[in-house]
């Protein structure tokens, strides 16, 4: 009879601190970027790289700092066109696992090709403040100030966007709203947080149930002061009219293709190209794609100069 009841009691209490951790632990894993102890739960750690201003002679580089609509402070990194006219100036977005550190080649190969480049540091990552990520509620705004500053400071008037993974979902985001963007290019996007995290529970438990994960979707966005709803690249494509390339590889088990044709469908802009890197993943489209691929690139890049120039 006591073990019985022993056995009761100790299960009320498994199931209260499971309730606990779901409602209180599960939608921070979500959403919160600095917090040490939620830290130790995540197994995607973000790579460190040492930025060296003005000691690289191939190309020259400035940090800027700017400060966002909730008084965040973001860090981002200019990197001058080698060209004494600058083609365009392109905002550069890292994935979950980077920093603005990551663009350092990338930033090279444009500046070579006549291109200014500024990558940023997205809220709560890098140097940049900030401790919850929003999946884009906040950060298209914070894109948008950012474009304030290169505009009203720098004296850059042509400025196009391209990002990876969350960078490329804040791609379609932040150029559905802002039309200052002139072209963008979206690598690996989701279409929205809820699908993502959807996808997430069926590739690691084998199954995904809806009620479940959007519960922690909203209860995420709850604790991270966002509505859930609104991360969606997929609502956002609906108003892009901008020139856009959207890439994604066809072996990517992470956020399938068919998320990344979902999202490229629904792009009203006439002039939009889709493309598929067939043997890619999630995170090694430029690896895979190699040389033909930056050659696409360029050539997308070069077509936008053209109409500015």
């Amino acid at each position: 009879m006591k073990k019985t009841k022993f056995l009761k009691r100790g299960f009320i209490v498994l199931i209260i601190i499971g309730l606990i951790i779901v409602h209180f632990i599960f939608p921070r894993l979500i959403t919160e970027t600095r917090n040490p102890i939620i830290a130790l739960f995540k197994n995607q750690k973000v790579v460190n790289t040492e930025v060296l201003i003005n000691e690289n002679t191939k190309v020259k580089r400035k940090k800027l700092t700017v400060t966002s609509f909730d008084d965040v402070k973001l860090s981002a990194l200019l990197t001058y066109s080698k060209s004494e006219i600058p083609k365009s100036t392109i905002i550069l977005l890292h994935g979950s696992s980077h920093k603005k550190e990551h663009f350092l080649e990338l930033s090279e190969f444009l500046s070579l090709n006549g291109f200014n480049s500024v990558a940023l540091d997205i809220r709560g990552f890098g140097e940049s403040e900030g401790q919850f990520f929003t999946y884009g509620v906040k950060e298209s705004k914070d894109i948008q100030i950012l474009i304030d500053h290169l505009i009203n400071k720098e004296g850059f008037d042509h400025i196009g966007i391209w990002g990876q993974s969350i960078g490329g979902a804040l791609v379609l985001q932040t150029m559905g709203i802002e039309k200052r963007i002139k072209y963008g290019i979206s690598e690996s996007s989701y279409t929205s947080l809820k699908s993502n995290v959807q996808s997430f529970f069926k590739r690691h438990a084998g199954f995904s149930l809806a009620i479940f994960s959007d519960y922690l979707v909203d209860r995420s966005g709850s604790i991270g002061d966002f509505d859930a709803d609104e991360a969606s690249p997929y609502k956002s494509s609906k108003n892009i009219t901008q020139p856009i390339l959207v890439v994604h590889g066809g072996k990517d088990k992470q956020i399938p293709i068919e998320e990344g044709r979902a999202n490229y469908n629904n792009i009203k802009s006439k002039d939009k190209k889709f493309l598929e890197i067939e043997e890619a993943g999630h995170s090694d489209l430029w690896q895979v794609g190699g040389d033909a691929y930056f050659n696409s690139v360029l050539l997308f890049l070069n077509k936008q100069a053209s109409t500015f120039n």
